[in-house]
């Protein structure tokens, strides 16, 4: 694995260590499912509650030590459903509250698995695949082959 999603794995352990309400989403969540794919963001879907929001700024600064993190407040998620986070180590962390009216963080299925010993809530292949079915990117095609394989010899 590439350095960059060693980084990626850091910020989730630090999400497990502050008790954020997470899933991870989006193509790090398709690379831990086991589709072999680049990806240089990550997706984090979050409870957008003050308490976890206030876990998420501790969590985040904790790695980075970045003041911009006082930006990502209960207020911003009411205006934005998604935020994006550019750390200061060069790559994005997109955190999304609610996609649409249609999902929102309580609408999620996931499981933990056990990576490195670190354990990740993940969104399930068939949740993936529901918030990948109705998209245009090429690279999300080739995810929702990869996904339906997965869903039928589950």
């Amino acid at each position: 694995m590439s350095n960059q999603f060693d980084e990626f794995i850091r910020v989730i352990k630090v999400l497990e260590e502050k008790n954020v309400e997470y899933v991870l989403i989006g193509g790090v969540a398709m690379v831990l499912h086991g589709l072999e794919r680049l990806t240089r963001d990550i997706d984090i879907f979050i409870n957008p509650s003050k308490k976890n929001i206030s876990n998420l700024q501790k969590a985040l600064n904790s790695i980075f030590h970045d003041k911009s993190i006082e930006e990502i407040t209960l207020d911003e998620f009411a205006n934005y459903s998604v935020i994006r986070y550019g750390t200061p180590n060069g790559f994005n962390i997109d955190l999304v509250s609610q996609l649409g009216e249609a999902v929102t963080f309580n609408d999620l299925a996931w499981e933990s698995i056990d990576y490195r010993e670190i354990i990740i809530k993940i969104a399930t292949p068939e949740t993936l695949y529901n918030l990948k079915k109705n998209t245009l990117r090429d690279k999300d095609k080739m995810d929702i082959l990869f996904l339906k394989e997965i869903i039928r010899n589950r």
